[in-house]
């Protein structure tokens, strides 16, 4: 009897702080959903001891999970001992894809002296401001260069920060696609959503948020942003979706704001939602008001459910695909946001316009059906000329 030859996936090495809903994990996680996983697999690396939103999920897909100290700057001299030994114990990783922004540094460099072939450094944020991070952070993304042979970006201003807009002909833009279908406009799960939170009437005003809670999503604005809405719109609620580990203090914080401002019972906390796509059907705006973004996946989401949408002026106008996203500044008063949200509802889609939007976002080559071909075909064709080079 003759021996079969069996077809093995290309195992694709994903470096990620952790595995919970944010943005970049998130992107992760559609393309790995709609791979043809026989030809391309994600495996992750993560630096995070505990298990992720996302790592059951990952593991009943074919991927595997391996962990390695944080990259503090106390680890730093063990990271790269760690990773390594990691590259010598897994040489059939031919790919690696770097989504740790700056940090991108230390483990590609490694790759690079243990001759992995694709190396790929992914910008995900345009950083702004300075914090006691930003002198790492610039010490190392001026120092990246050289060490990834490709270098990708979910946007131009994402991009530029993390290599310079000297390099932007040579950074290829790697849409933050979501599956488009999931998000279809449908106002029976409107109507079961809102009664599922207490929304019992039509015309009560659900302003709706999605985001971790850390500091670049700015809830504290947020919050003041709602309170002004509230005085002009009393039957008004507000969602929060999202949480995420370590975020308790930051959330403490948004609670007792919400309370000195007397807003117990109009704001909802939703946690973390693997149901997201339905959740948004709820809501009548979305409003983000960033401090940085690359290009904001909640935002693609929200333009697909139809809905209005305010984002603060420092996320990028590459997720405005509808050309309807109102932006105010962040540092207008909330007097104008409030005022700009309500425009907003007043002039939003009806439902079979709300219907159209999915086909939208499709159109501006956010489909992930689409983008996951175009990847999977990439990592093949480039390792294949990598190696023949």
């Amino acid at each position: 009897m003759e021996n079969m030859q069996v077809n093995t996936p290309e195992r694709v090495l994903v470096l990620l702080t952790v595995l919970d809903r944010g943005g970049a994990e998130t992107m992760a996680m559609n393309y790995l959903r709609h791979f043809d996983r026989s030809r391309v697999v994600y495996d992750f690396l993560v630096n995070r001891k505990y298990r992720g939103d996302y790592e059951d999920e990952i593991e009943a897909l074919g991927g595997r999970i391996y962990r390695m100290c944080p990259m503090y700057p106390q680890y730093f001299a063990r990271y790269k001992r760690e990773f390594r030994a990691f590259l010598h114990e897994h040489p059939e990783y031919r790919i690696i894809h770097s989504n740790l922004e700056d940090r991108s540094y230390f483990p590609l460099r490694i790759a690079k002296e243990e001759g992995v072939p694709v190396r790929i450094a992914h910008a995900h944020n345009a950083m702004r401001g300075f914090n006691a991070k930003t002198l790492f952070r610039d010490y190392f993304r001026l120092r990246l260069s050289g060490n990834p042979t490709h270098m990708f970006a979910c946007s131009q201003e994402a991009g530029d920060w993390l290599f310079g807009k000297k390099n932007r002909e040579q950074v290829i833009q790697i849409p933050n696609a979501i599956d488009v279908e999931q998000y279809r406009y449908n106002p029976e799960t409107t109507q079961q959503v809102r009664a599922e939170f207490g929304v019992t009437g039509p015309n009560t005003l659900v302003v709706g948020h999605v985001g971790r809670f850390a500091p670049q999503k700015n809830h504290k604005q947020l919050i003041e942003i709602f309170a002004e809405v509230h005085k002009r719109q009393s039957n008004s609620v507000l969602w929060l979706v999202g949480g995420g580990h370590g975020t308790e203090s930051l959330q403490g914080e948004v609670r007792a704001r919400i309370r000195e401002l007397g807003l117990q019972g109009a704001v909802k906390f939703l946690g973390v939602r693997s149901d997201v796509p339905r959740i948004l059907q709820g809501m009548d705006v979305f409003v983000m008001p960033s401090l940085h973004e690359g290009l904001a996946i909640a935002l693609l989401e929200a333009q697909a459910v139809g809905l209005p949408c305010v984002m603060s002026d420092v996320i990028t106008q590459q997720v405005n695909v509808s050309g309807a996203i109102r932006t105010c500044a962040l540092q207008d008063e909330p007097e104008i946001w409030a005022e700009t949200v309500l425009e907003c509802v007043s002039t939003r889609h009806n439902d079979a316009d709300r219907t159209q939007q999915a086909d939208v976002v499709r159109a501006a080559g956010f489909d992930i059906a689409q983008n996951a071909r175009q990847l999977e075909q990439w990592y093949l064709d480039t390792l294949a000329r990598s190696v023949h080079e």
